[in-house]
C-alpha cells in the first residue's frame, strides 16, 4: 500500500482550499498532467483519505440562529454516542470529542435553545450537564503539513503504515497492518454476515 508523498499533499492542500479547483488547474500547481492528478485524487478516495467534498459555508452572511460552543460533560462510555448524535444535527457544524471523554460542538441554534437543539439531538441521561459560550466568529483551516497516512488496523488497533494492506466489505473500506489480521477480520467478518442472512 503506497503512502502519501509530497504531490498527494499538495493536492489535498490544494483541496483544503478549493474543492471545486478544476483538475487542469491543480495539475499546473503540481506539475501533472490532469488525468494524473485524477488518478490521485481518485487512489485518496479509495484509501479513505478523501471522504467527500463539502460546501463550506459563510455563516456571518447567513441569518439561521446564534452561533455558539456547547461543551458537554458526558457520562463514561457515552462519548461516542453523543458525538454521533450531534454530527446528525442539522444546527451543528464540528463535533470533537476529547481524551478526557467530553464532547465539544459548535451550532448556530435558532432562537437560542440550546436545550432544545440537544434534546432533539441526544438523549438527554447521557450528560451530566454542559456549558455553552457565544461564539463571536470561528475559523476552519485544515492543512496537510507533514501528515502521513497511518490508519488503525480494523482488526488489532496496531497503526497501519505502507505495508498493509485494504479491503472493502459491502462498501466500507478497512485497512489492516498484516494479512494475518486481514485474514481473521474477513472470515469473521463474512461468518457474522453469513449467520444474519440465514
Amino acid at each position: 500500500m503506497r503512502g502519501l508523498d509530497d504531490t498527494d499533499r499538495e493536492i489535498l492542500d490544494i483541496l483544503l482550499s478549493d474543492g471545486r479547483r478544476p483538475y487542469s488547474d491543480i495539475a499546473d500547481a503540481v506539475d501533472l498532467s490532469p488525468p494524473a492528478v485524477s488518478d490521485r485524487i481518485e487512489r485518496l478516495q479509495e484509501i479513505g483519505v478523501v471522504r467527500r467534498f463539502t460546501v463550506d459555508l459563510d455563516r456571518t452572511v447567513l441569518h439561521e440562529g446564534v452561533p455558539v460552543l456547547v461543551d458537554l460533560q458526558v457520562r463514561p462510555g457515552r462519548a461516542s454516542a453523543v458525538a454521533d448524535g450531534l454530527a446528525d444535527a442539522d444546527p451543528v457544524e464540528h463535533v470533537f470529542t476529547t481524551a478526557d471523554g467530553r464532547v465539544v460542538a459548535t451550532a448556530t441554534v435558532s432562537d437560542g435553545d440550546v436545550g432544545g437543539m440537544l434534546s432533539e439531538a441526544i438523549e438527554m441521561d447521557t450528560i451530566d450537564g454542559y456549558d455553552v459560550d457565544l461564539l463571536s466568529d470561528t475559523a476552519w483551516s485544515p492543512s496537510m503539513a507533514e501528515a502521513e497516512f497511518a490508519p488503525e488496523c480494523a482488526e488489532c488497533g496496531n497503526t497501519v503504515d505502507t505495508e498493509g494492506e485494504s479491503v472493502e466489505l459491502d462498501g466500507t473500506l478497512y485497512h489492516f497492518c498484516c494479512s494475518s489480521c486481514q485474514s481473521r477480520f474477513v472470515d469473521h467478518y463474512e461468518d457474522l454476515r453469513d449467520g444474519a442472512t440465514s
